[in-house]
């Protein structure tokens, strides 16, 4: 992304923003933000979202580690999924920040519940980092342009 760490650190860092980045058909909503709008390690965050677009579901995570401005770790505590585990990695490089999402999860119910993440799931997983790729890149070059033109 053409921006800085801190400016790429400032925007991820806050819970608020992933409805920016989410898409749509998610219809996803925070609806508590423990301590404020700054990530800090055992902050919680609760949503409400869609998905695979019909299932409206409650998902619970908390931020386990935090170093700021380089990484923080969110876990889901609540959800869906059996495990939850997603990395955010930002890395200052020449002409801007490289952000890295690393991302392990695993789906319940066994068998069943692999046949369905190689049916459905991790397809919409993947998609839904498609679409933040593609709204990030927009956004960001958009800021870029407006702070050069000032």
């Amino acid at each position: 992304m053409p921006i800085g760490v801190e400016e790429a650190w400032d925007f991820f860092s806050s819970p608020s923003n992933l409805t920016k980045i989410t898409p749509a058909k998610m219809d996803i909503h925070v609806l508590y933000i423990s301590g404020g709008d700054k990530t800090y390690a055992g902050q919680i965050i609760h949503y409400k979202l869609k998905i695979l677009s019909i299932f409206k579901i409650h998902w619970t995570t908390e931020i386990t580690h935090v170093r700021e401005p380089h990484y923080f770790v969110d876990i889901q505590l609540a959800g869906p999924y059996a495990l939850w585990h997603h990395q955010h990695h930002f890395r200052e490089i020449e002409n801007g920040v490289e952000m890295i999402d690393e991302l392990n999860y695993a789906i319940p119910f066994g068998l069943l519940g692999r046949l369905v993440n190689w049916l459905f799931v991790a397809r919409e997983v993947n998609a839904i980092f498609d679409h933040r790729f593609t709204v990030l890149k927009r956004y960001f070059l958009k800021a870029k342009l407006q702070k050069d033109l000032i």
